[in-house]
């Protein structure tokens, strides 16, 4: 395969300063986007929108930490060993997160965030609005281990 080259479109500052697990809603953030390369007009109308995507590096996960075989999400010994594409494990091909989280404001090229699961200096590979109709469609289905590790996250 041909290797994919992307530049990170801003930064994210502020938040926590350290990846751990749960109560993500709490923290707030910036997403400073690349003054040199956007402009007021890149955000226009960005502000109408309550929720954003934002796709991200997990910058601090060392390439050597990568996992791609099954193991038990958290380490917790009464779910499951499931692979990599069946968790949303920060140790992953690419390293790349994807996050849903509320846009707070729209501040010049600052986009003040809650619920962003990224934390202070992940490079920001891109910024959606959140439109429904890009949401599933129809019923969702997930193991109960999945629903127990989200009960707290956000």
């Amino acid at each position: 395969m041909e290797p994919i080259i992307v530049e990170a479109v801003g930064t994210v500052v502020g938040g926590r300063a350290e990846a751990f697990d749960d109560d993500w809603n709490t923290e707030e953030a910036l997403i400073r986007l690349d003054g040199t390369r956007f402009g007021p007009g890149s955000v226009a109308g960005l502000d109408a929108f309550s929720h954003l995507e934002v796709l991200f590096q997990f910058h601090r996960v060392d390439p050597s930490d990568v996992h791609t075989a099954a193991r038990r999400p958290r380490g917790n010994p009464e779910w499951p060993e499931v692979g990599i594409f069946a968790q949303r494990g920060k140790n992953r091909p690419n390293r790349l997160g994807v996050s849903r989280c509320r846009l707070l404001a729209v501040e010049g090229l600052d986009l003040r965030v809650r619920g962003l699961d990224a934390i202070d200096g992940s490079p920001v590979l891109d910024v959606k609005p959140y439109m429904a109709e890009f949401g599933p469609q129809g019923e969702t289905v997930q193991p109960a281990w999945a629903t127990e590790l989200m009960r707290a996250y956000y």
